[in-house]
């Protein structure tokens, strides 16, 4: 009888300590769009065939709920397009409003196992908000510590 042994690919597992990916969400139109940014470039993050989740764009001053509905819709798009967890986002809105309306979006951004770590305007550098957002968000993004 002969035995083996079976490793991870890299011989340990990732650290669930660890902060996840950073996305860019597009909220300032009636339906929302996702995009992830690597070395400065932005991609949009499409949902598979038959996994489709809407996401339509709550009203600025609608309930926190329906904020965190559609973070946790943001949330598991990214998730299921790049196969690995997602914690930060940069949010990309119409009209932010008040500070009490940041901080009520930052609430259900968490509430959703999002940090949103800025709310910007829909303005860009030619590239759709999602991809604006989601540059921003690469460079906001905690990296993981160094062993």
């Amino acid at each position: 009888m002969k035995l083996f042994q079976i490793e991870e690919p890299d011989g340990s597992p990732s650290d669930p300590e660890a902060p996840g990916a950073a996305i860019g969400i597009d909220a300032t139109g009636g339906e929302g769009s996702v995009a992830f940014a690597v070395g400065g470039n932005a991609v949009m993050l499409e949902d598979r065939e038959d996994f489709a989740v809407n996401l339509p764009v709550p009203p600025v001053s609608a309930a926190p709920q329906d904020w965190q509905a559609f973070f946790e819709g943001a949330r598991l798009r990214a998730e299921r397009a790049l196969g690995r967890p997602v914690t930060h986002a940069v949010l990309a809105i119409a009209a932010a409003g008040d500070l009490v309306t940041l901080e009520r979006l930052k609430g259900a951004a968490e509430m959703a196992g999002l940090m949103l770590l800025d709310v910007i305007g829909p303005a860009g550098r030619g590239e759709p908000p999602a991809c604006t957002a989601a540059v921003l968000a690469e460079d906001l993004a905690p990296r993981p510590e160094a062993p």
